[in-house]
């Protein structure tokens, strides 16, 4: 199950903190602030499709991440690729390089990560 782009917005903000209070949560947001029962609604939806917990402290619940920052993007991303590039990396990667304009020094760097890699996994 995928976060929709407010319970992403959201979940970034979370993944910063760490831990939060919805006021803590709230004050992430730029003005205009979204309404606190529109938080609550996401966090509840977050918790249900088990993205996020929480502990509860009298009244208040502290939210926290179930799932990393590095992981979601990663399950995104391998999603993306297998759904528009025919779960083809390397077909990804060209449409990547190509479409995003990247610099010399930008590809260049790419390439020194990608032959780091190849080195790393031969080990």
């Amino acid at each position: 199950m995928k976060l929709s782009k407010t319970e992403e917005q959201l979940m970034q903000h979370l993944w910063k903190l760490e831990k939060a209070f919805m006021k803590d949560i709230l004050e992430q947001y730029d003005e205009p602030k979204p309404a606190t029962t529109t938080i609550a609604t996401l966090l509840k939806r977050m918790t249900d499709k088990g993205y996020i917990a929480y502990k509860t402290f009298g009244k208040s619940r502290e939210y926290f991440p179930l799932i990393q920052k590095a992981a979601y993007f990663s399950n995104h991303l391998n999603g993306l690729i297998k759904n528009f590039f025919n779960d083809s990396a390397s077909q990804f990667a060209s449409f990547f390089t190509k479409e995003t304009n990247l610099s010399d020094d930008e590809l260049k760097e790419l390439r020194k990560i990608i032959d780091q890699q190849i080195k790393d996994n031969k080990k």
